[in-house]
């Protein structure tokens, strides 16, 4: 258990991991609050009256995107690992199998696939909050728009993230982020049906 937690943070010092595990979780994320956007219009315009039939059908979507986001990042990063060991491998005219490499490299596996799925579910938990609280605090209609604000707020703030260790501007960052879930919930509403 020791050498697992060791190599764990040894993983987790390496930049080049954080930086593609903050890419899923990011594009994860982002993926996950649109969907959660596009679920919540859709849902009241298709006439639920009810946030917690919005929040079941929510977490449904949010199942799908979490286990996407695990499947294909593991399959993904299995499939890059494997091929860089064999580069190396090549290379040392040596086997790399049950090495420190290869235990680092599915230390990293599990890292971005943990973060490819948070990602979403994270962002699909905090949209549908507002739902939750549909005939206590809330009407239908203002629960709705509760939700949309924030979603815009949670892709903001992965825009102020990403400013922040890109070194730009952080309003522009917020509003270039923010604004996909206005234009998501735009859509919805102008789509027929």
């Amino acid at each position: 258990m020791g050498s697992r937690v060791a190599r764990l943070r040894r993983v987790l010092g390496k930049e080049d991991v954080r930086s593609i595990s903050r890419r899923y979780f990011i594009a994860n994320g982002f993926d996950g609050t649109l969907t959660s956007i596009g679920v919540v219009v859709g849902a009241y315009l298709s006439g639920i009256g009810d946030g917690f039939t919005v929040i079941a059908i929510g977490l449904g979507a949010a199942v799908g995107l979490g286990t996407s986001g695990v499947w294909s990042v593991w399959e993904i990063e299995r499939a890059e690992a494997l091929a860089q060991r064999q580069r190396i491998e090549r290379a040392m005219l040596t086997e790399l199998e049950d090495t420190r490499v290869q235990r680092e490299h599915r230390a990293a596996q599990i890292v971005h696939a943990v973060a490819s799925a948070s990602g979403p579910l994270l962002a699909f938990t905090l949209t549908l909050v507002p739902l939750a609280l549909e005939g206590t605090l809330f009407t239908m209609f203002q629960a709705v728009l509760a939700s949309i604000v924030v979603g815009v707020l949670v892709l903001s703030v992965f825009g102020i993230y990403l400013a922040s260790i890109s070194r730009q501007r952080w309003y522009v960052a917020a509003i270039r982020m923010g604004l996909a879930g206005i234009v998501v919930a735009g859509i919805n509403v102008l789509l027929p049906g």
